[in-house]
This record gives C-alpha cells, structure tokens and sequence, in this order.
C-alpha cells in the first residue's frame, strides 16, 4: 500500500502532492509550522490526510516544548493547535483530529508523559483511518455494479487519506473483488488534481482510467456513458449537504437530471453534526494566482478579477446515498446520520 505520510525518527515524512506526477519527492518535516505550510500549500491535501498530518503536527510542536510544568505546556501547546488549526477551514477533519489528541493532553496528568501519549494518539488516528477507509470501501463496493464506468472528480485515493482512499477506496475494493471497473476523472480544475493524482494512482493500481475536461462531465452522464458518480467530501452536515471539491454541485445536478445515481464516500471524521446544513460549512477561497497562472505562466490578461473557492455545497436532495465505514445511508440523512452515533 502507498505511504504517502509516515512518522519516522522523529519526523514526518509526506509525498510531496505538488510534484506529482513528473517526480515523486519526499518532504522531510521537523517543525510543526513546516507541517502547517504543506497544508496550507496543499502539498499534503484531501479531508482525511489533512487531519492526520496536523495531529503529527501537534505531536511536532509538543516535542519541541521544553516547559516541566503542565498548565505552561498546554497553554503553549494551545498555540500551537491555534496555528495549525488556522491553515485550511472547511475540511472538518482538521479540527476533529486535532481536538481528539488535545483531550489526549487535557487528561494527561503527568507532563513527562505527555509527549509520548500525543505521538501515540496521532499513530492510532492513522491505524483506525486506514481501518475505516477498508470498511467503506466494502459497503460502497457492493453500489457497483460490474463492468460499471465511474465518473469520479477531484482525488479521493491513498495521497488524500489515511492510505487506502474514500471514493477511489471503493473503486479500488470494487477491482479487488474482480468487478471490471472502468474510472472516467474529471481533471479538477484549478489545481488539476484529477488529472495529476487519480489518474497517476489508478494507474499504479492496473485500473483503467480516462482523463476528460471538467465541462465534459454533462455530455459523457447525457450519452449515457457513466454508471455512477462516486465523489469524496471535505464535512458533511446534519442534513445530508455536502462539502467537496468545487464542481462537485453541477455533476451532482447532472447526474440527477440524467438519472445516474450520485455517491458521497465520507469517513465519519468528515461528518459534522454540529451544523444543521451546508450553508453553515465555510467555504475556503484559495489564492488568484491558482487561476491566474499555470507552472508560473500567466494566463489571464492583467487586472482581471478572479474568484477561486476551493468547494462547494451539494444539497443532500441530489445525493443518491452518503458512503460511511459505519454502513450506507439515504434519505432522510437529518436522522439516518444519527442513527450511525451509536454504531
């Protein structure tokens, strides 16, 4: 399996996404504010890998505090929370990861423990993603029918999680088990990650893959050529509304116009049932220059204004069902979803 995040001797070691898939380049990081510019910079990206490399982030800036006493050691330690959580807002994997290794320190009564307890969280939140990441491939393997073709968007593979993948995860499972499973990517436009990284992963995977330009998507669904459309999520509110990649919202309006079934794949870390609906979910805007320019070329004539938010909501009304490692849930999702607590 691909270790695109590995804690070793003391560092965290990411694959950098950026350079991909001209050159596969290793980032060796030491400082929790390095791991805060990867995210930021989106050389690590996608919900779940985002929430596992700030907790190793949070452990980084533990190890380099040098305070005996507790209550100066969470404080300055709070800070360091505040920074990394401060890096991207939408992907609610962030702040659940972050928030489960911070109990970890409140209820550590031995500060000369503190330390080990924190890297200790930090690698179960990796062991249990994987783990859950299988489970929701399985449940969402069986939504696929044989010899399917799947329109997928943005990059939802082992680089974007804990190691397996969410909506990849699936597509993956689905080859595994012999169903003959043909992938149409979206390129992903701004930052291209379908054509740089689902395309790259499902290509070391063996499982056949077709590049097509975002505006493409409603002539493939029209002529009838994908099977299904099966996207990750950044948070998933109460109701079912769903954050993901922008220009998730128009394939799932399509699909629906065209009568093709519309999966979310979200491990339960990208659930948030603290916001009744996706207008409560912040949306990130992300730097002009991600518009603007391509590899340093300008594209855009000068003093042309430029939007860029990174995600969009889907309205849970166009969505077939949310894929979970808890089980598979539809409509209504304001309780289906909380039924899932207790499971």
């Amino acid at each position: 399996m691909l270790r695109p995040m590995e804690w070793k001797s003391g560092k965290l070691r990411l694959l950098d996404q950026t350079r991909l898939p001209e050159a596969e380049v290793y980032l060796e990081l030491e400082d929790y504010r390095e791991v805060a510019s990867a995210i930021r910079e989106m050389r690590v990206r996608g919900a779940p890998a985002i929430g596992l490399a700030a907790a190793y982030g949070l452990v980084l800036g533990a190890q380099k505090l040098q305070t005996p006493n507790r209550q100066e050691f969470l404080s300055e330690l709070a800070q360091v929370k505040e920074e990394l959580s401060a890096t991207r807002p939408t992907a609610v994997n962030l702040f659940w990861a972050l928030e489960r290794l911070w109990q970890v320190a409140e209820g550590e009564p031995d500060p000369s423990s503190l330390k080990a307890r924190l890297l200790e969280e930090a690698r179960c939140l990796e062991v249990e993603e994987v783990a859950a990441e299988q489970r929701l491939g399985e449940y969402g393997a069986q939504l696929i029918p044989d010899g399917a073709t799947v329109l997928t968007h943005c990059h939802t593979g082992s680089l974007a999680t804990g190691g397996y993948g969410t909506a990849l995860g699936i597509i993956r499972v689905a080859h595994e088990r012999g169903k003959r499973v043909k992938v149409i990517a979206d390129e992903t436009r701004p930052r291209l990650q379908g054509a740089r990284l689902t395309a790259w992963e499902l290509k070391r995977l063996g499982i056949p893959v077709m590049v097509i330009v975002d505006g493409a998507a409603g002539s493939f669904l029209s002529r009838g050529l994908i099977d299904c459309v099966v996207v990750g999520a950044d948070r998933v509110a109460a109701n079912g509304d769903t954050a993901n990649k922008i220009g998730t919202y128009s394939l799932a309006v399509l699909a629906m116009e065209n009568g093709v079934p519309f999966y979310v794949a979200a491990p339960w870390s990208s659930i948030d049932l603290s916001l009744p609906s996706g207008s409560e979910i912040p949306v990130e805007e992300r730097p002009e220059d991600e518009i603007t320019h391509i590899r340093g070329q300008r594209l855009l004539p000068q003093g042309v204004g430029v939007a860029n938010p990174a995600f969009d909501i889907t309205p849970h009304q166009y969505i077939t069902a949310i894929i979970t490692e808890r089980g598979v849930v539809r409509e209504p999702y304001v309780t289906k979803l909380k039924e899932l607590i207790s499971g």
